[in-house]
């Protein structure tokens, strides 16, 4: 059985999770709604994915016996800017749930909680990889700057991106 102190931290992260799966999910319709559809499909993709961390928080939480407290998620933003301005708040918004995750970790630390400890591994490791993936996106839309043609190439790059 988990204590209460670790249950509240993960219920916190899983809200953060799903909240990051809605802020992606506003994106994608807004880049559709701006005729990039490869930009739409990754971000749809990246919705997925967090969709897939809220649950697998969830499901050790289940597995050890805790409740899952499911809290409103705040209505994202719909406008975003240009996809440099976009995959600028991206990367700050990774920034953000690594930090998130650090300190989750850092209860099971002190919590002495193991299981969680070593759940958490994998979400360090993503976070690494979510990071780089929106660093790459952003320096590319830098490099592209006002080139129109490089931004459909980027866009139909992005687009070719696997669920």
């Amino acid at each position: 059985m988990m204590n209460t102190k670790m249950q509240t931290a993960i219920n916190d992260q899983i809200q953060k999770e799903f909240y990051s799966a809605y802020l992606y999910l506003a994106m994608s319709a807004y880049c559709e709604e701006s005729n990039l559809s490869g930009f739409a499909k990754w971000l749809k993709v990246q919705y997925h994915e967090e969709m897939e961390h809220g649950m697998k928080l969830m499901e050790h939480l289940l597995e050890r016996g805790g409740k899952v407290t499911l809290g409103a998620l705040a209505a994202p933003p719909s406008e975003f800017g240009t996809p440099l301005v976009m995959f600028t708040e991206v990367l700050k918004h990774e920034e953000y749930i690594t930090a998130n995750i650090n300190e989750l970790y850092e209860v099971a630390l002190a919590e002495k909680d193991y299981p969680v400890q070593v759940m958490l591994q994998w979400f360090i490791t993503e976070q690494v990889e979510e990071e780089s993936n929106a660093t790459t996106i952003l320096e590319q839309l830098k490099l592209v700057g006002d080139n129109k043609g490089a931004l459909i190439m980027l866009d139909k790059e992005l687009g070719q991106r696997q669920d």
